[in-house]
């Protein structure tokens, strides 16, 4: 049984990101003629993967330890002069997943996590989230390859979506089951989620590879109408150019 409830648009970037990925890294025609030298000084374009580790997360409800994510973003830079410093600024996209034993359901105005009851066997539920992005930050790039950057990024929601795949003998704030039969819902548009997310980003790395961190000030619902919880998120950022 498949069940699908829409409540909002949620685009999905699964294909685009990998697009990107084979455009950026696997034609190198690309690189020698639109990415010239003046280009790459001016431009850059990466895609992190990372794992979200969640912040106050609410008791009884256990996420998983990957929760995995990706962004792709470019940025505009702009030198100090000719020094090995700058500034840059740009524009992004990105997705988080919160995986984990609990189902989304409503008490009054605020969106809860309700525990999975364990007589229920279940594969996989989450939360899926997409953001798009303003980054910017203050870098160093040396003649040695060496490269840091300490920033901050502004990210509006763009879309959300609740996942549950298992037994069926469950209940949400949108859907009800009364058989056992295995369902597959997904659920568009998860209540609550705080329009804005930010908070200030790390990268820190050699070349064209990079660890990359974003640590989220904001939580991901709204204040007093959901649980605080939050991402931290630790990852490898790819810059190609």
């Amino acid at each position: 049984m498949k069940v699908v409830l829409s409540k909002k648009l949620f685009i999905s970037f699964s294909g685009i990101f990998l697009f990107l990925v084979c455009f950026l890294l696997i034609n190198p025609a690309v690189h020698s003629q639109v990415v010239n030298e003046s280009t790459k000084k001016k431009v850059s374009v990466g895609i992190g993967i990372y794992d979200d580790i969640m912040m106050n997360v609410p008791s009884g409800i256990k996420t998983r330890v990957i929760n995995q994510g990706i962004h792709v973003y470019a940025l505009y830079n702009l030198p100090f002069g000719k020094s090995i410093y700058g500034f840059s600024i740009g524009l992004g996209v990105s997705t988080h997943n919160v995986f984990g034993n609990f189902l989304v359901n409503k008490s009054g105005n605020s969106t809860v996590l309700v525990k999975i009851p364990d007589t229920v066997g279940y594969k996989r539920s989450k939360i899926a989230l997409a953001y798009l992005e303003v980054p910017f930050e203050f870098n160093i790039k040396t003649k040695g390859k060496f490269q840091a950057a300490v920033g901050f990024k502004v990210g509006y929601m763009i879309g959300s979506k609740e996942v549950y795949v298992g037994d069926g003998g469950i209940t949400t704030f949108n859907f009800s089951s009364s058989t056992p039969t295995k369902i597959r819902v997904k659920s568009l548009g998860v209540p609550n989620i705080d329009q804005f997310a930010y908070g200030p980003t790390l990268r820190v790395g050699y070349k064209w590879i990079a660890l990359d961190c974003y640590y989220m000030l904001s939580t991901i619902f709204t204040k007093d109408h959901g649980p605080d919880i939050y991402p931290v998120s630790v990852g490898i950022a790819i810059v190609p150019f």
